[in-house]
This record gives structure tokens, sequence and C-alpha cells, in this order.
């Protein structure tokens, strides 16, 4: 083949490996299978099946560029990344995955007579499948750059702090290498039998080798790429998940404290209060230790409410703190997060109504809208300034989860289809108001009885 057509494959092959590499990783499905370090065999198959039908399609794409390149009769072998493929195939999914690999990319060759490119391919694949196995981490093989070993001091520096004889990534560089030259002496002893090209001399060699090499490291860079980034996004998502829950499950010892000496004030000249107190306290330890749910119906997030304020009425007085509730039946139905309205409510004891002398109320209310679910918690007391809305409160009466954290909550879970607003007139009492999306629990409305301990 002529030396110019042969630069022209080899360019067409780097650009095909990345054309085809951005192109796959953009399937979910295909996304599944490549970030599995453990797959069954059914998914190795379909590993198998995604990656030899691009292949198939990057030929189909070539053949539409045949009388550019003018490419004849190897017309379609133009950009052919088979050799390629079946090393990643057996990387990144093992002997099974390479072997079939190989036997699936050789069928347009054994079509053309070229019947030894079958046993060629398939060696290739169980070589590479083998290799996978020598791994102790797989992490290697996404870090995988020949450019890791250009540097004498980058060497030495991986092979510290102890030097090993095996470096994986220096052998898999090697066996690309070693299985490009088995792939060319085939070639040269079964001309005909082999698809292959054949280079004039030296110079075209190293290229071909290099050019073997960097279409794996393209493709495997670029699909590393993405699955860091679902890796940084996943844990992400656990970082966040992790820290609502360790919001949500706070308990500030002067919470604690200060209801303990309640009851104990209570025990002897009103035990039936004290022990209503401590089964109160019980539900509310029970709830925050064992509650993983991350949205629970508005019916149990009142519920909860309702044993917190229970406590905090025998606490206050009931002359000095007073409940109204609101709620409309439909709503109780909606799935809310969980530990919602606790921190809002607080907000309304300690900034709205714990200075105010003669006390006050709290109205809790909800409703069903057209645009969604509607909650509001308002109280009459002396109101709060700016630096405390931005104070965050912990749950049950310190700090750590407050409304600042409702909002953060709301823009994680619900993204903009969540509203949270707060109007605090000084000396007027503060109005916390939230739209949320509807999310039913099945569809049958369960009907909420109303709790008199805490209606006003």
């Amino acid at each position: 083949m002529e030396q110019r057509l042969i630069l022209i494959d080899l360019l067409i092959k780097l650009g095909m490996a990345s054309l085809l590499a951005s192109g796959l990783i953009r399937s979910v499905e295909f996304k599944s299978l490549l970030y599995r370090d453990d797959r069954s065999l059914k998914q190795r198959f379909y590993l198998v099946v995604w990656l030899c039908f691009a292949q198939w399609l990057g030929i189909f794409l070539v053949l539409g560029l045949g009388k550019w390149t003018r490419f004849s009769a190897q017309g379609y072998f133009a950009g052919d990344l088979a050799f390629e493929t079946i090393i990643l195939l057996g990387i990144l999914g093992g002997r099974f995955s390479g072997v079939l690999g190989g036997v699936l990319l050789s069928l347009p060759a054994v079509f053309q007579h070229q019947w030894m490119t079958l046993p060629l391919y398939a060696l290739v694949g169980f070589i590479c499948g083998q290799l996978r196995m020598f791994s102790a981490n797989h992490e290697e093989i996404w870090s995988f750059s020949p450019f890791n070993y250009f540097s004498v001091v980058r060497w030495f520096r991986r092979k510290s702090p102890r030097l090993r004889f095996f470096d994986w990534q220096l052998w898999f560089l090697f066996t690309i290498v070693a299985l490009r030259f088995l792939y060319s002496e085939f070639v040269h002893v079964f001309p005909r039998r082999t698809y292959g090209v054949e280079s004039p001399n030296l110079w075209l060699d190293a290229l071909l080798y290099a050019t073997s090499v960097l279409v794996i490291v393209i493709q495997l860079k670029i699909w590393n790429s993405v699955r860091l980034q679902i890796k940084l996004e996943e844990q992400q998502r656990m970082l966040l998940h992790a820290r609502i829950e360790a919001l949500k499950n706070q308990i500030n010892p002067h919470f604690l404290f200060n209801t303990l000496n309640s009851i104990s004030s209570l025990v002897r000249f009103d035990p039936d209060t004290a022990r209503g107190l401590i089964l109160k306290l019980a539900t509310i330890l029970r709830r925050l230790l064992h509650s993983n749910d991350a949205f629970v119906p508005l019916r149990d997030e009142v519920e909860f409410i309702d044993h917190y304020l229970d406590i905090e009425v025998v606490r206050f007085g009931r002359d000095k703190l007073q409940v109204v509730k609101d709620l409309d039946p439909q709503s109780l139905d909606v799935m809310v997060p969980s530990m919602l309205l606790q921190p809002l409510v607080e907000n309304s004891i300690k900034h709205g109504l714990s200075s105010k002398l003669e006390g006050g109320s709290i109205h809790l209310r909800s409703r069903i809208t057209a645009s969604g679910l509607t909650i509001e918690v308002e109280d009459d007391g002396i109101g709060m300034n700016a630096a405390q809305l931005l104070e965050k409160p912990t749950g049950l009466g310190g700090t750590g989860i407050g409304m600042a954290n409702v909002a953060e909550r709301l823009k994680v879970l619900y993204g903009e289809t969540a509203r949270m607003t707060v109007d605090s007139p000084s000396g007027k009492g503060t109005l916390v108001r939230l739209r949320l999306p509807v999310l039913q629990e099945g569809g049958v409305p369960v009907r909420y009885e109303e709790r008199s301990s805490t209606l006003r």
C-alpha cells in the first residue's frame, strides 16, 4: 500500500477512535456495562455487541469516504479499529469478551477469504483477557498511558517505595507492542490469508505501532474522564446524603437535658404527664435514630411535630405556647422530605416566642393548590432579623440544621420546582411558606386524625 494511503488510514483511525468513543459513552446502557468491575456472562456479551457494533458502524462511515480516500478493494478497512477494539474488550471484559470480540470482528476478513485473521484476533483477545487477571487494581487499566514511561524519574517514582519487577501498565504497553508485532508477522507470513497493512519502511512501522497504542489510550481517556465525573457526582450525592442524615439525626444535649428536667419536676406531683413526656421523648429518639427514608408522608411529619410540640408546651406552659393547625386532609398523603418542618417550628419558638413574655402561638397550614403543595409555619412572635434567618440551629434545640439548610435541601431534592419564602417583619412575627411538587404515597388517601393535645 502506498505511504500516502497508509498515513491517511492512520489519521482516520485516530479520528474514528475519538468519534466512536465519544458517541458510545453517551449511551446510559453502555456506561452501565463499561463501568462495572464484575459482569455477568450476559453483560459481557452485551459489552462485546456494543463495541463490535460501533466498529462496524465506523467501517460503514468510512465507506462513504471511499472515493475521497481512493481505497479500492481494501476501502472498507480504512480506519479499521478491530485490533485495538479486541485489546480493549480483553482488558475491560476478560477472556470471554476478548475471544468473542475477536471472532465477531474477524468476520469481514473471513468473508474476504482472509481466514487466518480469525485465530489471530481470538488469540489477541485471549491474551489481553488473561492480562486483565494479573491487574491487582483495575484503576491501573483506566489510568494507562505510555507517557508515564517517557520520563525516567517518573518511571522510578511509579515503582517506589520499592522496585517491583511487575509493573502492570508497563506490561500492558509491552503486550500491545508485542501483539502488534505478531499481527505484522502474520501479515508477512500469510499475506493473502490475513488482513493487514504492510509498511514499506521502518518509520511507517513505528507509526503503525504508535497509532495502535494511541487509539487505545484515546478511548480509555475519553471513557475514564466520564467515569471520573460519574464517580465525583456519586461521591457528592453520598456526601450530601450523609450530611442530610447527620443533620436529621442530630439531637442537641440541651434539648434532652431540658426535657429530662421537666420530667423530673413532674414526677412527684403529675406522674401521668411525666410518663406521657417520656413516651413522647422515646418516640422522637426512635424516629431520629431509625428513620432512613428521605421522604415521608406529610402526616408522619406532622405527627413527629406533635410529639415535639407536646414537650415544648409542657416546658413553656400551655398558656404561653399554643399551636393551631389548619391542615387539608388531602395534603397529608403528599410525600415531603423527612425532618422538614421541625427546624421551622423550632425557629419560631427560639427566635419568635421564647423571648416574648406573654408567649404566643404557632400556626401550621397545608393545602394543595394548582401549583403543588403549600405548607406554612407562622408565629406571632417578635420576628427574626437577617442574621437570625441565616443562623443554623440544630433540630431539637441547637446549631446545625436550620432554615438555610432546609432551603438547601429543597434545592438539592427538587431543583427549581420548589420554593421557600420567609416574611419576618420586626415585631410582627414570622411566616415561612414552602411550595413543593406533589408526590403521592400510592394513590389511596388516608384520613388524618387530628391530635387534641396540641390543637388549639
